[in-house]
């Protein structure tokens, strides 16, 4: 039996846990407001506090070294991405009203104003304004756009592959094409929010390469999630990877294989941006430990 940390080393490791958590509170009665303001877009089934409460300690575990002032765009970014990803996979009953959806979000991400039918579209134009407002958006607001659109068109891909799957009228996508479909996961999306929020004067400099190691462990997170959300994503009628294969052990070494890739890349990375590799590091290991007991979302 390995020997037991000395007490100080239990207090100092706790308190920091406690910090932690602190910052993670923070965060979670922001979002708490979001859900009370915006009541048409967030139903209270599977918008809980136990989701709100993930997302904020999700945020807070990657970025402990960060204010809750500088992560609560960053946290409101993640709850936007849930709210897509619900009206797409269990709202939208047409390619017609999904694509009238995803050109709406399109629009305000380019600065319109949202529909007032739109609660969804309501809710990005809050969080565009408030980016706006970042004095790195003015350089770094194209890269929020493009992979803003690169989630929209994912999901409505992955949305087009399920349907037609369901009615017989195509195959399912290859392994390595969904893979390719990642951004579905909005994961890149939120990590340039948090970038443009918390960046220093060079991130402009850096975020293209910041968006490549993203979009690694973005491919990563999706089998992870695939992996734990199998039985639920049967249930719903969504796509996951172990329904395009013959062997759930296949998705298991892909996984496997990205993670090592993805590891020598933010070792990589580390050397020139230490705190973005340690975020995505984190963001890693974190959402990976969080998905061997439970899932994010509340609903069954």
């Amino acid at each position: 039996m390995a020997p037991l940390p000395r007490v100080g080393d239990e207090l100092q490791q706790a308190a920091e846990h406690g910090r932690v958590c602190a910052l993670a509170a923070h965060g979670q009665r922001d979002l708490q407001r979001c859900l009370t303001a915006h009541p048409d877009l967030f139903a209270e089934g599977p918008f809980d506090g136990a989701l709100t409460s993930s997302i904020a300690l999700a945020i807070a575990f990657s970025a402990p070294w960060c204010e809750a002032v500088e992560l609560r765009l960053t946290n409101r970014a993640v709850l936007w991405g849930f709210a897509l990803d619900w009206q797409v996979d269990r709202l939208a009953t047409s390619a017609v009203e999904l694509d009238r959806l995803v050109q709406r979000q399109l629009s305000v991400t380019d600065g319109a104003s949202a529909a007032t039918d739109d609660p969804l579209g309501r809710f990005l134009a809050g969080l565009h304004a408030d980016l706006v407002a970042v004095p790195a958006f003015a350089t770094l607001g194209g890269a929020w756009r493009a992979a803003a659109r690169r989630t929209l068109h994912a999901m409505r891909q992955e949305w087009q592959w399920k349907t037609a799957m369901r009615d017989g009228l195509q195959p399912p996508p290859t392994l390595a094409d969904y893979l390719n479909n990642a951004d579905n996961l909005a994961c890149t999306v939120v990590n340039v929010v948090h970038w443009i929020r918390t960046g220093g004067a060079d991130t402009q400099a850096r975020l293209d390469r910041l968006v490549i190691a993203s979009d690694a462990v973005q491919r990563a997170l999706r089998l992870v999630n695939d992996l734990s959300t199998h039985e639920r994503d049967l249930r719903w009628g969504d796509l996951n990877a172990i329904m395009l294969v013959d062997d759930r052990a296949v998705v298991e070494q892909v996984l496997k294989r990205l993670v090592t890739d993805v590891t020598d890349l933010l070792d990589e990375l580390r050397a020139d941006c230490p705190r973005e590799a340690a975020y995505l590091t984190r963001q890693l290991g974190y959402t990976t430990g969080f998905y061997r007991s439970t899932d994010f979302w509340g609903v069954s």
